[in-house]
Parts: C-alpha cells; sequence; structure tokens
C-alpha cells in the first residue's frame, strides 16, 4: 500500500472547496458522470484509430445508490488510469490546480472568484462538496504487465492512500462515502431529478436502477379475453444518447422536431410555431434547435426555457444575458463545446465566444423570419398575432435588430389586412397628414370596447390600426423614434377631428357665457379631479359628449405598469381624462333653454354616464342607477 501527503500547503484545502467551489453541491453528480463520459469517449475514438480492440458492445455508465452503506457510485467502462495516471491526475495535477485556485481566492472578492472558477480542473475534487471519505477503483484499458487495478482514497485531508485492487473490469468506479450534511443526496428521487437535469442528452448511456414496465404477453389472453400484460423491470437509462440537434435538417421531420419539442417540455400542450435548427463549424461550433412557442400574455413565464449545454453537458437554462434579451421568449436547446462548463453565468455573459454565438443566434433568427415572409407571407400573417411579441420586443431592446425586422415586421388594421412598414406609409400618407405635415397613424387596443371612437374616424376615411399585444406602448414609442415626421395616437386620445388636426370646420354655437352655464351644471356631478371639461365645435352629428385620454400620459402610464424604464413615476399618477361637450349638439343647446333645474341635471347626469359607458367608466351603483333611469324613461 502506497500512503502519502498531497504537495499542498493549505490544511484547509477541502473544506474551502466545499464552501466556495460550486454555487450548487448537486453540480458534483454532472462532474463525475462527466469525467466518465470523457473516459468512454476516449476509448471509442482510440478503437476507430485502431488503438484498441476491445469489446465495446455495452459502454453504459451506471450510478448506483446504497441507502443503507449512505454511498454513491459512479462506474464507466472507459480508458481507466494506471496508478502512475492516478498519482498524477488525481494527486499532482488536479490538487495543484486547486491550490491555485485557493492562493487567487483569497486576494478575489466572491464575484471575481466565481469567474475564475472555470480554470481550474477540479471537477473530480466536487465529490468532497457532499462526501467525508471518497474512493477510486480503477483499472486501465492497456495490457501491459505493469497495469494492475488500482484503488485510491481520501477522506477530505491531504492523506491519501493507494495500493492495488482486484478490480477485473476496465474502467473507473468513484464511491462516494456521503457526509451527514448532504444525506439528501441518498433519496433515489433526488438523484434521479438531478440525472434528468444534468445528464438528459449525454452521449454514453446513464443507468440509475431499474423501472417498472407492463408488457404484453405474446400470445396468452386473460380472463377477459385482453392480452395478457405482466409487470417487468428493465434498466432506467435516463438518458437520450442522439438528441436530433445532433443530426441533419435534411435528415428528419416536422414529426420529429415536435416530437423533441414534448420532449423537452412535457407538460406543454400547445405546438410550437415553427423552428430553427442551428448546426455552425465556424468561427465557433454551435448546435440547437430554437423553437417559437405561443407566448402568453406573462412575459416572464414564457423565459429561461432555453437550455444551456456544452457537448450535451446541462449547463443552465438561464441564459438572460448570454442571449440577447428578447430571444429568452424562445425555447430549445443551445450546445457549444466554446461554452466554459463550470462557470458561473456572470463569467459566461462576459465571454467573447458567448457573445459571438449570441449574435449569430440573433442573425439567424431573423434570416428564418425574414425567409418565411417572403417564401409564405399567407402564412407569415396567420401567425402574426403569436409572434409579434418576439419582433417588437427585439426591435424595442436590440437597436441592431430593428435594420431586419422592418423587412418583415407588420402592422395589423382593424379590418384584418397586413401592412409592411413601408407598405403601410405608402397607403395612409395621401389622407392621415396634419397641418403642420406629420403623418398621423391611429389605431385602438380594442376593436370592440373602442368601436364608438372607430367608426367616426373610419366614417371620415381614416384607417385605423389595431394595436392589442403587451407590448404596444414600448413598440409604438420606439417607432415613433425611427420613424421620421410620424406620430402615432390612440383612437380615443381625442376627437376625431383633434386627432388629425386640420382647420376649424364647425362654427362654435356656444358663446362663453353660456360654455360657463353648462360648466358649472356638470361640476356639480363628475368628480373635477378626475375630469375636466373642455368644449369643442364638433359636428352636430358626432356625440354630445364623449370622454378621451390624453396620448402622452395614458401611454406613459401603460409603459410604466409594464416596466419602463424612467417611467415608474407615471404608474403613480391618477387616471385624468377630458369629458369633451360637443358645443353643436342640440341636446347641449336644450339644456340651457330647459327651465327646470332639476330637468337640467337629469338631461346632463344622463349623457355624462353614456360618454363614461363609451370608455368602460360605468360601473357599479352608477351603472345601477343608469339602468334604472334609462328604463324609467322607456316606461
Amino acid at each position: 500500500m502506497q500512503k502519502g501527503k498531497i504537495n499542498v500547503q493549505t490544511e484547509n484545502i477541502f473544506p474551502i472547496i466545499k464552501k466556495f467551489l460550486y454555487s450548487e453541491h448537486e453540480i458534483f453528480l454532472r462532474e463525475l458522470i462527466s469525467n466518465a463520459v470523457d473516459a468512454t469517449q476516449k476509448l471509442k475514438t482510440l478503437a476507430s484509430l485502431g488503438k484498441f480492440d476491445g469489446d465495446l458492445s455495452d459502454l453504459t455508465i451506471e450510478v448506483t445508490l446504497d441507502k443503507k452503506k449512505k454511498t454513491i457510485s459512479v462506474k464507466d467502462k472507459g480508458i481507466g488510469m494506471t496508478s502512475a495516471e492516478v498519482d498524477k491526475y488525481i494527486n499532482q495535477i488536479a490538487f495543484s490546480s486547486a491550490e491555485e485556485f485557493i492562493k487567487k481566492f483569497k486576494t478575489k472578492s466572491e464575484a471575481e472568484m466565481n469567474a475564475i472558477i472555470g480554470h481550474f480542473g477540479l471537477g473530480f475534487y466536487s465529490s468532497f462538496m457532499v462526501s467525508d471519505r471518497v474512493e477510486i477503483l480503477t483499472k486501465t484499458y492497456l495490457k501491459r504487465g505493469d497495469t494492475k487495478a488500482v484503488h485510491w482514497e481520501c477522506d477530505g485531508s491531504p492523506d491519501y492512500t493507494m495500493e492495488e485492487s482486484d478490480k477485473s473490469e476496465r474502467g473507473t468506479e468513484v464511491i462516494l462515502h456521503i457526509a451527514d450534511d448532504s444525506k439528501d443526496y441518498l433519496e433515489e428521487h433526488t438523484l434521479l431529478e438531478i440525472l434528468k437535469k444534468y445528464c438528459k442528452f449525454l452521449p454514453v448511456p446513464i443507468r440509475f436502477g431499474n423501472e417498472k414496465h407492463w408488457e404484453k404477453v405474446e400470445g396468452e389472453k386473460d380472463k377477459d379475453g385482453n392480452d395478457k400484460e405482466v409487470e417487468v423491470e428493465k434498466p432506467r437509462i435516463i438518458n437520450n444518447t442522439d438528441p436530433i440537434w445532433k443530426k441533419k435538417p435534411v435528415d428528419l421531420t416536422d414529426e420529429d422536431y415536435k416530437k423533441f419539442y414534448r420532449e423537452l417540455y412535457p407538460f406543454t400542450f400547445e405546438e410550437p410555431l415553427f423552428w430553427i435548427h442551428l448546426n455552425v463549424d465556424y468561427p465557433f461550433n454551435l448546435t440547437g434547435i430554437l423553437y417559437f412557442p405561443k407566448v402568453k400574455r406573462n412575459l416572464e413565464v414564457q423565459k429561461d426555457k432555453i437550455q444551456l449545454y456544452c457537448n450535451q453537458v446541462f449547463v443552465t437554462d438561464s441564459v438572460e444575458g448570454i442571449v440577447p434579451d428578447f430571444l429568452t421568449l424562445l425555447h430549445g436547446v443551445l450546445d457549444s463545446p466554446d461554452i466554459p462548463l463550470n462557470v458561473s453565468r456572470s463569467y459566461l455573459q462576459s465571454d467573447p465566444n458567448v457573445k459571438k454565438i449570441s449574435n449569430h443566434i440573433t442573425k439567424k433568427v431573423a434570416d428564418k423570419l425574414e425567409s418565411l415572409f417572403k417564401d409564405t407571407r399567407t402564412d407569415f400573417e396567420a401567425k402574426w398575432d403569436d409572434i409579434k411579441v418576439f419582433i417588437q420586443y427585439g426591435i424595442i431592446s436590440q437597436p441592431d435588430f430593428y435594420d431586419r425586422a422592418k423587412k418583415f415586421c407588420l402592422l395589423k388594421n382593424i379590418e384584418g389586412k397586413y401592412f409592411t412598414f413601408e407598405e403601410y406609409e405608402k397607403m395612409v400618407r395621401p389622407v392621415q397628414k396634419d397641418k403642420d405635415g406629420q403623418l398621423i397613424y391611429i389605431y385602438a387596443t380594442n376593436k370592440e370596447d373602442q368601436f364608438g371612437f372607430i367608426q367616426p374616424v373610419t366614417e371620415r376615411g381614416y384607417d385605423v390600426l389595431l394595436m392589442d399585444g403587451i407590448l404596444e406602448s414600448h413598440f409604438i414609442n420606439t417607432l415613433e423614434q425611427k420613424f421620421e415626421k410620424t406620430r402615432f395616437t390612440r383612437v380615443d386620445a381625442d376627437t376625431v377631428d383633434k386627432l388629425i388636426k386640420k382647420e376649424e370646420a364647425f362654427p362654435m354655437k356656444l358663446n362663453e357665457d353660456q360654455q360657463k352655464a353648462v360648466k358649472e351644471l356638470l361640476e356639480k356631478q363628475i368628480d373635477t379631479k378626475k375630469f375636466t371639461v373642455v368644449f369643442e365645435s364638433l359636428s352636430e352629428k358626432d356625440q354630445p359628449m364623449m370622454i378621451v385620454q390624453n396620448e402622452f400620459i395614458r401611454r406613459m402610464k401603460d409603459m410604466s405598469a409594464l416596466g419602463g424604464g424612467g417611467y415608474g413615476f407615471m404608474g403613480e399618477m391618477p387616471d385624468n381624462y377630458n369629458l369633451v361637450v360637443n358645443a353643436n349638439h342640440q341636446l347641449i343647446g336644450k339644456v340651457l333653454v330647459e327651465p327646470d333645474n332639476g330637468k337640467q341635471q337629469e338631461i346632463l347626469r344622463q349623457l355624462f354616464d353614456l360618454a363614461l359607458l363609451g370608455q368602460n367608466l360605468l360601473r357599479g351603483k352608477d351603472l345601477a342607477d343608469f339602468i334604472k333611469r334609462s328604463t324609467e324613461k322607456i316606461v
């Protein structure tokens, strides 16, 4: 037996590794299995080069849990190690890396320390985060006389023992004796969850115990005449070793992509709209599949659905800051050997390769959307309501994306017709300019609720856009900055003739004294903090009263509610509306000549309530009173 002391000066190296090496201790299983996969892949490579002719029929990696012995073992059939290799890679290189890590840690903040983890070969020593003793049983694939199996053991101090072993099979087994403070890892369901999280697509089969299946017994029937079924145990293989992102798109069908989507998200019942298959080998390596899902109203629920892998080893599903923010709404898988495995997310965000990958993904998404628009515009328009949030989010958050997106980003009007930016501008330019030459885009956010405002606008020959998405206020704000001499205004932001300001069309019938009289009567019934009475010279056919809301204030409040940077204070402001009185309507004139004060108040109340109804602001007791009052008039 060989006893020795690992060549380190820091006596408390293992407590520091245990505390600071990884933010999540469950990573130990990923690291050990990754090592086992590497050892197996190396053996397959040697065989392909004619340097190994042994049995490769079963290279399954086995993970075993023994609750009684309080052990977890990871066993592979890879290249194994000689005693010299154990001494070199376990006792010297890895520990010297650990020592260097400790020295650097002493002069770094914890945040800085997280960023340098990836530079050290500490994967194996993550096992000491959960163990108070670790054993290695290993036998090399080499068949020389001095290649006997080795048993290495360490209790988390710099002391270790190494001796010959009677292990007869090629490969390596790492046995962890789980510490009392990590006994949660001795639960089968916990290990299974970790394995499925980190090892779901590793290229070598990974077995963890058995699972029960029901199988039909050929030629046998039960008492009811149905095919007889018996319960059998089969090895539980937890990974798909050949995920479709590693295959060529030409070899895959639409059903293959949809099936894989269900494998990634088993609790998602809606199919993806379409997908992008990435396969890049220069100037970096990247494969993956990105799916466009149907986006729900809550954007935060959509995020963190992209799984990031390094050589099929799971890294993270928190990709915000790694890919552009608007692409975090996509689902799917990205895999690149150029992505560091053992680092924090903050390190990934600053890694130059990750930035290149991020830019490339943005380009590929833009290419896909543009080709879909050009090749199948009708189908693209049919999917627009589901995909527009991706494109709008990209235009809002990624300035460079606008230059590509303006070619395929669509505007939809209330008639359900779709236009590119250029097409729509050409259509409305002849009629929707104000007296200052500014182009006015009128829009509605709810076709039904705002119908009373839409109708007079369309009757004047103007077009109304339907902008009913969750990002519209931010999107409109961005477009106003991009378009020249263009303003967006919601259909209920003002009276129709003020939306597109032309020269005054109708003379005002009420003089200042008459306006003052009507205003005084109104202010006895309305909340003057919420409603400001204004008189306008409108057509006699327009409504006697209507309620409008300032476009700028309402939009800023909408942006603030959704999280518009810099507009937070707007969310604290109370709603404020203008009560527009049509000075030319006959009912307003009737109020002035009505001798009965009670009758005056009743007419104004009825007109005001009708205006409230037009904005869906009549509720509760006021709505009940309005219904009762209207019913009595009919009777």
